[in-house]
């Protein structure tokens, strides 16, 4: 039995520099996991390990907790352990048969961070949300959204609802984050209701968008908020640099179903506390936010997939089909105007005058279901006019 050691972020360099001059060696357990490893170590040698990194995977595997605690009582006397502060509570409960104190490290803060990380860390006070838009920007956020999402009329009017409701117990305190789950197949317009956001608010970057279809489970919420400090190559993870990429406050989760219980837990931390918090630590305000997380599941798989816990914390849930013949012909006019007035901007201004009605009437829109596929055969077809008339 031993004590476990907690710091907080700033002082974290302060303290492993003052550690390593007393002849400390820096390493996370991650680096550690079997008996193995540990018995690699050299017993001459004074170690401060890291266990940041077990403590959400323990949290959300429990029947892995016996082969830690295996692991902690292999390790010699020559071991420090710490772990930040960030994961007390949990850290507290889970190892409560590994370790006999709990104490804080005693070092001083590092150096304050520069100009350029500070305006980093605090850039959402310049993000723009749903909830800073005036009675008229609103309207025109709707008009702006309603005119952009083809089909989907039901959701529209329930958007509508939720955000007006949202606006008014965000600003009692009581409502941090706005949650829309989307279900339905591919390409029937789920992601684009986070895109027609985007643009609604008037955003001039890039959309805040992590795919959990590119990770692996395994190391999914280290990809997501960035490996623990003191672990080689840690960093925010790419939920932050995603955020710190956009100017409105809109997050889009895509494919949310292929990630893992770790990540739920962590999600449903942050539909809770209005809060994102990185392995470093750091905290980001999304206090305003809107959160659309999108899904190919079933709304049987639904239930089977995510926790009632979390469940409970999406205030919209909602399945998206296919659209009507009638709204992806709406579709096709209004692709084929927005591609001929960039082509006019940016390419040329020498077009047929009738290069409208020549890509909408070669167009069957019955013979597609997915929307994607229809957009494909619009800019295909468009390319084909355009090499005729040259």
């Amino acid at each position: 039995m031993s004590t476990l050691y907690f710091y907080i972020k700033e002082q974290f360099f302060n303290f492993k520099s003052t550690q390593i001059a007393a002849g400390f060696e820096f390493q996370s357990m991650s680096q550690l996991l079997s008996p193995q490893k540990i018995d690699s170590l050299d017993t001459h040698q004074q170690y401060c390990i890291d266990i940041s990194s077990t403590i959400g995977f323990v949290k959300a595997n429990d029947s892995q907790l016996l082969n830690f605690e295996q692991l902690f009582n292999s390790f010699g006397e020559n071991i420090s352990f710490i772990c930040d502060k960030s994961y007390e509570r949990d850290a507290k409960y889970i190892f409560r048969y590994v370790f006999n104190d709990f104490l804080d490290v005693d070092a001083e803060r590092d150096e304050p961070q520069n100009e350029d990380e500070e305006s980093s860390v605090n850039k959402t006070a310049t993000i723009k949300k749903i909830t800073d838009l005036t009675a008229s920007e609103l309207d025109a956020f709707f008009e702006n959204f309603n005119a952009r999402l083809y089909g989907h009329e039901r959701f529209k009017e329930e958007f509508k609802e939720i955000v007006e409701s949202f606006r008014v117990f965000n600003k009692l305190g009581e409502h941090k984050i706005l949650s829309l789950f989307l279900m339905g197949d591919s390409g029937v317009g789920k992601t684009e209701v986070a895109r027609s956001i985007h643009k609604a608010l008037g955003s001039k970057s890039k959309l805040a968008k992590v795919n959990f279809g590119n990770y692996s489970s395994h190391d999914a919420l280290n990809s997501l908020i960035g490996s623990p400090l003191g672990y080689i190559g840690s960093d925010g993870g790419e939920l932050v640099k995603r955020m710190n990429e956009s100017d409105v406050g809109l997050i889009l989760i895509d494919e949310f179903e292929k990630a893992d219980s770790a990540v739920f837990n962590y999600f449903l931390d942050v539909l809770e506390n209005g809060k994102i918090v990185n392995s470093q630590a750091e905290e980001y305000d999304v206090n305003g936010y809107i959160i659309v997380f999108t899904s190919n599941i079933s709304k049987e798989d639904f239930k089977k997939k995510i926790s009632p816990e979390l469940r409970s914390r999406f205030d919209y849930k909602g399945m998206f089909n296919l659209l009507t013949e009638e709204d992806k012909l709406k579709f096709v006019h209004f692709r084929v105007n927005q591609i001929v007035d960039k082509y006019k901007e940016f390419v040329s201004t020498d077009l047929p005058e009738r290069i409208h009605g020549e890509v909408v009437g070669a167009i069957d829109v019955t013979q597609f279901k997915n929307m994607r596929d229809l957009n494909k055969k619009i800019k295909d077809t468009f390319v084909e006019r355009i090499k005729v008339s040259v």
